[in-house]
């Protein structure tokens, strides 16, 4: 794989704005998980990657702030979805790239993230999201900040699916396998558990 030398630059962008419905509520980012919060795993992957980690929430910020280069929150309240959380990090990015990930995948390695970029770069133009079989993953993606003005455009028309925002840009996909441990989303108490069992 390269070295971080040979990466494009960019921004990253950690979900963790969400309302949590799946987790009783909670802010998820700060779920524990193996003795750390989701978030603090993320972090240590994200931050070799990049000088500008942002962070997107809307709960915490004096919490999620040691972990990050910038806040950022919805433009709107009671929770309008990643959509919102995307362009808030669009506008906020200092490099041309933005890697989105979402808080609850702490088992996404080195090897993919770097994947992602170098994968991004072969197409700087066009969005890229993460695919096994027919499934997009939306919040695993890279995408182009000169795309912002299309994402406002369709935020602004109603759309509030960042996937079909990026199909609709041409997204590029990132194939991975079937059933890929790395892209476990432990979005509840129980896939919490049951990965609590196994080393990251």
């Amino acid at each position: 794989m390269p070295s971080n030398s040979q990466l494009p630059p960019c921004s990253v962008l950690l979900l963790a704005g969400g309302r949590g419905q799946r987790m009783g509520g909670q802010d998820k980012g700060l779920i524990e998980w193996l003795g750390e919060p989701l978030i603090a795993h993320l972090q240590r992957k994200v931050r070799p990657l990049t000088d500008d980690l942002i962070i997107s929430c809307n709960r915490n910020r004096e919490r999620y702030a040691g972990f990050a280069d910038q806040l950022v929150m919805d433009d709107e309240g009671d929770f309008p979805g990643p959509l919102a959380g995307i362009r808030a990090g669009l506008k906020a990015a200092r490099h041309a790239h933005l890697l989105v990930l979402p808080c609850d995948v702490p088992r996404i390695d080195k090897a993919l993230l770097e994947d992602m970029l170098m994968t991004a770069d072969l197409q700087r133009e066009k969005p890229l999201m993460l695919r096994h079989g027919e499934h997009w993953e939306p919040l695993l993606c890279v995408i182009p900040v000169a795309l912002l003005p299309a994402f406002e455009a369709a935020w602004n028309a109603g759309e509030r699916s960042p996937g079909r925002v990026m199909r609709s840009l041409g997204a590029v996909a990132l194939q991975c396998p079937d059933n890929d441990p790395r892209l476990a989303n432990l979005n509840t108490p129980e896939l919490l558990h049951l990965h609590n069992t196994v080393s990251d």
